[in-house]
């Protein structure tokens, strides 16, 4: 119980700094007056490379902060605590790949914000934990569809207000699916149970087919 009481709070550790930093640079932001949204994605252009990886970093406003506080800091938690041996790949993989997707799709404009993250962490956890066939990785996956199931009509531009980045939730979403599928050999994985009783039956069947050779010699 104890060791399960301190996994879980290490497992809040980079999530809850996350969280700080992005608050700590919006509040900075507005302090001094400065506009950080060109070190967002522009699309296909150099000046929006640096995006790529500092696009998660700015929001618009604290509104578009607040909204995307719980779903990064829960979301974050749940990789930490049930894929924390490969955690860490996982963000940076999610990070800077959906990313790149949305230089690559993204039409002309900033893109801002930890969305694309946030949809990478979505499909990820909700396809790993159903290709995994584990008991409660397959909750998580199915806690995920329960609070997040309708984002998916924000991955298409029919469903989103003009000023939304749909490409991103879009670029997040295919590489959480396709790290699901990457990485569905490593990290937490379902557990074989044995039959004792079964393996030793077969034991001692093949110690007694041993005796039978060595006699029939």
């Amino acid at each position: 119980m104890k060791v399960e009481i301190q996994r879980l709070i290490l497992s809040l550790v980079i999530p809850l700094l996350l969280l700080l930093m992005l608050y700590a640079i919006k509040i900075l932001e507005v302090g001094m007056g400065w506009d950080l949204s060109h070190f967002g994605i522009y699309p296909l252009h150099v000046k929006g490379v640096i995006g790529i990886i500092t696009s998660p970093l700015v929001h618009s406003s604290f509104s578009h902060l607040m909204a995307n506080s719980f779903p990064l800091l829960f979301l974050t938690w749940c990789l930490f605590y049930f894929y924390h041996s490969i955690a860490i790949q996982i963000l940076t993989a999610l990070w800077i790949s959906s990313g790149c997707f949305t230089f690559i799709i993204g039409s002309p404009g900033w893109h801002i914000g930890a969305s694309g993250l946030i949809y990478g962490l979505i499909f990820f956890l909700f396809l790993s934990g159903v290709i995994r066939k584990y008991p409660p990785l397959i909750a998580i996956s199915l806690l995920i569809t329960f609070l997040y199931g309708g984002i998916v009509w924000s991955m298409f531009p029919f469903f989103v207000k003009a000023n939304i980045s749909w490409e991103g939730h879009l670029s997040g979403g295919i590489t959480g699916m396709i790290l699901a599928l990457l990485f569905k050999s490593y990290g937490p994985q379902k557990r074989i149970i044995t039959d004792d009783e079964e393996s030793n039956t077969d034991i001692e069947t093949e110690e007694e087919s041993d005796r039978n050779e060595q006699d029939a010699t």
